[in-house]
């Protein structure tokens, strides 16, 4: 079993591409920020031409799923977790089968 982890940056770019595809607008058109809470886990404010929104953890994970399965062709089910690092920020952690 093997541990993949994928950075802030790359949980950013899924969430503009998952919200772009849902809105029908270009990616570079939805700005996300990131938060974490100790008791809430990962959040993210979404900025796009139609206005503001929070996606909770659920809907963070969906986007990484999509990206996981469109960009690096990995199970999307395996084991995926959000997880902060003080020093580099958040990122993901997916465990797979090589």
């Amino acid at each position: 079993m093997q541990k993949l982890i994928i950075p802030e940056e790359d949980i950013v770019l899924a969430i503009c591409i998952y919200i772009a595809e849902k809105q029908n607008i270009d990616p570079d058109n939805v700005q996300v920020e990131l938060f974490y809470d100790d008791y809430s886990g990962v959040s993210a404010e979404i900025i796009t031409p139609s206005g503001k929104q929070e996606l909770i953890t659920k809907h963070i994970i969906t986007a990484l799923r999509e990206w996981i399965k469109n960009n690096l062709h990995a199970d999307p089910y395996a084991g995926l977790k959000l997880d902060l690092d003080r020093r580099n920020g958040i990122y993901a952690r997916l465990r797979y089968e090589s």
